[in-house]
């Protein structure tokens, strides 16, 4: 299986970066995963939310196979300890899927057309994060599963 997070627009911040580089190095010895961030959708001023939420999710679904799990990072989706990710994440190995991809929507969250599409969603938190810090806690998150997976010390109960 491979693993792809899909994110609307750049992250300008160069220590996040680095942060997020650093686990998806990490990654490398556990799973093939992919970052791929969409470009910011030109002239938002001009837009209703609605209008951008549709842009946004053309662009992602441009970016889908057919034979993709589309999960969303949504503050409504389904809350998991660690250890309950890291048995998702088990879960959706076994269950023989080329890809998992999950996606990190724009400000305003994802079109209609996103949610039928997807096969899930995920929150990581009550809280609100920006959509900045949501890449490098997901991406650790899947780091930190994968360790669990292995009984490797990284994670503690």
């Amino acid at each position: 299986m491979k693993i792809k997070l899909l994110a609307i627009g750049k992250t300008d911040d160069k220590n996040l970066i680095q942060l997020i580089d650093n686990y998806q190095n990490r990654l490398k010895h556990y799973i093939k995963f992919e970052l791929e961030i969409i470009p910011d959708i030109k002239n938002v001023k001009n837009l209703s939310e609605a209008q951008q939420k549709e842009k946004e999710g053309t662009l992602i679904l441009s970016k889908l196979q057919n034979t993709d799990q589309l999960i969303l990072l949504d503050d409504k989706g389904k809350h998991f300890s660690s250890i309950e990710f890291s048995q998702y994440l088990q879960k959706k190995m076994n269950s023989g899927i080329k890809q998992l991809v999950l996606v990190i929507g724009g400000p305003y969250g994802f079109s209609d057309a996103i949610y039928k599409k997807s096969q899930g969603k995920i929150s990581l938190s009550k809280m609100t994060f920006s959509h900045q810090m949501i890449r490098l806690f997901i991406i650790e998150q899947i780091y930190r599963g994968y360790t669990i997976l292995r009984n490797e010390p990284y994670h503690h109960e």
